[in-house]
């Protein structure tokens, strides 16, 4: 299986985690982490998601970031075609960003995990994504059960 967290996953386990939800996320982010770690399944990164990290302002954090995005099999470089596949992800209400990882993981990943909200809500009424799009705690609910 090859996963793609988007940068809000990859951050999760860095956030507040006074909050319940946020809590059960990273728990989930981790578990994905460590099992991609042993080889049970692949991670997948692009050059979208190193350049976000790169930009990390806090710098912990960023390190953190980075030493994540090692365990990554692949990495999806942005070219001309996930670029086009991106604007069409914008025509339909993506944000840029947003896009591109979008576009980045159709092309090599199983399935794309966020914890963004409005981008899954907006992922969910894309034509023809050739991707799943869910959130993390939901998606190993379902793979493990």
């Amino acid at each position: 299986m090859k996963i793609y967290l988007d940068n809000c996953c990859l951050n999760r386990p860095f956030d507040d985690q006074s909050n319940l939800r946020v809590r059960l996320e990273s728990e989930v982010v981790k578990v994905i982490l460590q099992l991609c770690e042993q080889g049970q399944w692949q991670l997948v990164s692009s050059t979208i998601a190193a350049f976000e990290i790169a930009n990390t302002p806090d710098a912990t954090r960023r390190k953190n970031l980075e030493l994540i995005s090692g365990l990554a099999a692949a990495v999806v470089r942005t070219d001309s075609a996930t670029a086009l596949r991106a604007k069409e992800f914008e025509a339909q209400g993506m944000q840029a960003f947003d896009a591109l990882h979008l576009a980045c993981a159709e092309r090599e990943a199983d399935v794309f995990l966020t914890v963004d909200d409005k981008l899954l809500k907006r992922a969910l009424s894309i034509e023809n994504l050739r991707i799943p799009v869910i959130n993390p705690l939901k998606w190993l609910e379902g793979v493990l059960s």
